[in-house]
């Protein structure tokens, strides 16, 4: 009697190589898979779409407190009251040394590892509000001290107690393309006021805006969404902006 073909032990399967491979190595492999291919996922949409940023300043005291870790997206369209994280190189920063944000797909997954474990890429980074967009005429003060927006007078509850809408007076007009952003402790934010005389004029291009801050995720104690103030955002464009 001819013995029957031979037969791979109970623990083990055969690959279509002939290569015997224990069951339970080969689940662990398929998770390991699994979990890097979600890790991968996860960094891309992370960098493409979500960031996380730490606030090391208190110039947009109280909205933004010292040490808090927010939550940054990258879809839709900036309107005038957001709060937005945008890359100063070109305009804040002293002479632009950091450069551009990063664009190509591997340095954004790279950035987006980075976020994850909140490290800061980019000193050149900024936190502010939007208070002008394209169009807009924006000044400070009027004769009652307030901040006014293509004629209208602005209630600000953001701002820190005791501040004024500015110490520096301006007049101003956003172009086409770009923002104008300020602290909400006016009286401790290098914003766009503290750029009035570089090239620019202050504003901050739309290209360097990375996203808005959409939530305080830490400290726990401070976790809030962040949403525009409704009468600086319902203030009507300019005319001929509509």
């Amino acid at each position: 009697m001819n013995p029957g073909p031979p037969t791979a032990p109970a623990d083990t399967t055969t690959t279509p190589a002939g290569r015997e491979v224990a069951p339970r190595h080969a689940t662990r492999l398929r998770w390991l898979v699994v979990v890097v291919v979600a890790l991968l996922v996860t960094l891309v949409v992370r960098g493409f779409l979500v960031q996380s940023f730490y606030v090391p300043s208190a110039s947009m005291q109280p909205t933004l407190q010292p040490g808090d870790r927010i939550m940054v997206t990258r879809l839709g369209t900036v309107h005038r009251g957001d709060v937005v994280v945008f890359d100063g190189s070109t305009t804040f920063a002293a002479g632009g040394s950091t450069g551009p944000a990063p664009t190509g797909l591997v340095t954004k997954v790279v950035s987006g590892a980075a976020s994850l474990l909140s490290v800061q890429t980019h000193e050149s980074d900024y936190v502010k509000r939007v208070v002008g967009v394209a169009g807009d005429h924006v000044v400070c003060c009027d004769a009652q001290g307030a901040l006014r927006v293509n004629g209208v007078a602005v209630h600000e509850p953001y701002l820190y107690p005791g501040d004024k809408p500015s110490d520096l007076t301006f007049d101003v007009t956003v172009p086409a393309g770009h923002i104008w952003v300020m602290g909400d402790h006016r009286s401790d934010s290098a914003d766009s006021r503290a750029h009035l005389g570089d090239p620019g004029g202050g504003m901050v291009r739309l290209d360097d805006v990375i996203g808005r801050a959409a939530l305080v995720y830490w400290p726990l104690g401070r976790t809030a969404t962040l949403s525009s103030p409704g009468e600086l955002a319902g203030i009507p464009a300019a005319q001929g902006q509509r």
